[in-house]
């Protein structure tokens, strides 16, 4: 049974596995133990592993991450032997080199990278690359008749191969399936507008409409601006003030109004004064 600290930690690997799995690598624990976790493996291409499915498992001890993990691989590849622990760095052969800090990822991809490599260890055979790829042709085949593959990953139980979450697109420098979904409409981000794109799209104009007209459609092009008019709610546009006689005869006019009236005005102001200055 787990400890505290290993159950916390498998589940944050666990986490980490479904935010951005190894490429080529899956892995997921059991639903009744997470001290076992079940993998699987894909043959990268250019390898004599190319196209071939591999289901093993990993045995995590109690006091993980502190100890390291029992490793099989179930699927004859050609490399290992079905069923038996395998040795190498990360595994429990050798624990003095045992980093707490690996991972699960750590360790799957690890293992990938000593499956493609001719070292001979504990739980390895020899082959030639055509046995190597005769195995990986039957790999899917035999792992659908297996009962612990079908509990383990029941929805890679098709009739042809399905992909992992990670195929190692991206490492090959070709976008993931993932990476070519589109965002949400829905997302609140407005998506960036290339310039030959904007400059395709019509010119929108406001119009003003004032109260008591009936609405106008929307003008999309316009080829000369129309001349503004003022508008009287606009405070930046209206003074309050009387509209301004035109002509030299009304300018005089207007001249003599305003003297006549600070005239009166400075007059009640003088009347005023004297008033309140009287005994």
């Amino acid at each position: 049974m787990a400890n505290k600290t290993a159950q916390k930690r498998l589940s944050k690997e666990y986490f980490g596995m479904q935010k951005e799995p190894p490429p080529f690598i899956w892995a997921a624990p059991d639903e009744k133990n997470i001290l076992t976790w079940n993998y699987l493996i894909r043959g990268p291409p250019d390898s004599p592993f190319a196209g071939g499915e591999y289901h093993g498992v990993l045995l995590f001890p109690a006091e993980y991450p502190f100890k390291p993990p029992g490793i099989k691989m179930f699927t004859p590849s050609g490399r290992f032997q079905p069923d038996k622990k395998i040795c190498f760095s990360m595994s429990d052969f050798h624990p003095g080199t045992w980093n707490p800090a690996w991972s699960v990822a750590t360790i799957l991809t690890g293992l990938l990278s000593f499956m493609l490599s001719d070292e001979m260890t504990t739980g390895s055979v020899t082959s030639s690359d055509n046995h190597k790829r005769a195995f990986a042709a039957k790999s899917h085949s035999f792992n659908l008749g297996q009962a612990r593959f079908k509990e383990a990953f029941p929805d890679y139980c098709t009739p042809t191969l399905r992909d992992l979450p990670n195929m190692g697109e991206r490492e090959r420098g070709k976008p993931d399936a993932e990476s070519n979904v589109k965002p949400s409409s829905a997302s609140p981000y407005p998506s960036p507008m290339s310039s030959s794109t904007s400059a395709t799209l019509p010119t929108q104009v406001i119009l003003r409409r004032n109260p008591g007209t009936a609405p106008q459609p929307p003008v999309t092009a316009v080829a000369a601006p129309a001349p503004l008019v003022p508008d009287a709610s606009n405070s930046l546009t209206s003074t309050n003030k009387p509209p301004v006689p035109q002509g030299w005869t009304a300018s005089w006019r207007q001249v003599i109004w305003e003297k006549w009236r600070w005239g009166v005005l400075i007059a009640l102001a003088v009347i005023v004064s004297k008033m309140s200055s009287s005994p």
